[in-house]
């Protein structure tokens, strides 16, 4: 991937931050799993995508910032990304195309980029998934959030998936829809009953 983008240098060290950064110990579900997930999803749509190298690039630096108690975390990843990519002689096309397909993870926005939809997609395909790796990425998740007491996790984390419950579609390109828009709409309906039945503080 670096020589398919002339990049110059030795990628190692990057590859070696990215996989220092995806092992710390407060990933239970942002973590290299996911990485692994995202791109052996995209290895059988890489034909969808306009610059299939920036979407690759994208999964490996979307979430290479990730912490749970911060709200910017895809403004620095991005930030990162485009920083290691210019040092690297990278085009300012390609940096400002891999920054972009960051950023529209913040808000799943379809619309942000090219090829946004099909990164979008990739990233919220666990959401189709048998329901025991789904119940097991909600479980990573809750982890990810310990300190918030049960009862504010579970109110925030309804309100999360009922946004993508009320979407017309939660996956906007034909393959994903089809592939996996019922059984995400399944899932998400049966962890927001579960997550509204929790008992109130005494």
């Amino acid at each position: 991937m670096w020589q398919a983008v002339a990049a110059q240098g030795d990628p190692v060290p990057v590859l070696q931050e990215l996989l220092s950064l995806y092992s710390q110990p407060h990933r239970y579900y942002h973590n290299l799993d996911h990485i692994k997930e995202c791109l052996a999803e995209f290895d059988a749509v890489r034909h969808l995508a306009r610059q299939p190298v920036a979407v690759e690039l994208a999964i490996w630096f979307h979430d290479a910032i990730y912490e749970p108690r911060a709200a910017d975390n895809e403004e620095r990843s991005a930030e990162f990304a485009q920083r290691h990519l210019a040092r690297a002689g990278a085009s300012a096309e390609l940096c400002a195309a891999v920054a972009g397909l960051v950023l529209a993870t913040k808000a799943h926005d379809p619309s942000a980029q090219e090829d946004a939809p099909l990164l979008i997609d990739l990233d919220l395909s666990i959401l189709g998934q048998p329901a025991e790796r789904f119940w097991q990425y909600e479980s990573q998740v809750r982890r990810e959030y310990e300190w918030v007491p049960e009862i504010t996790f579970a109110a925030r984390r309804a309100e999360i998936l009922e946004r993508f419950l009320a979407r017309e579609k939660i996956y906007s390109t034909g393959e994903f829809f089809r592939k996996y828009e019922a059984r995400a709409r399944r899932n998400l309906e049966s962890s927001i009953r579960k997550l509204r039945r929790q008992p109130s503080e005494i």
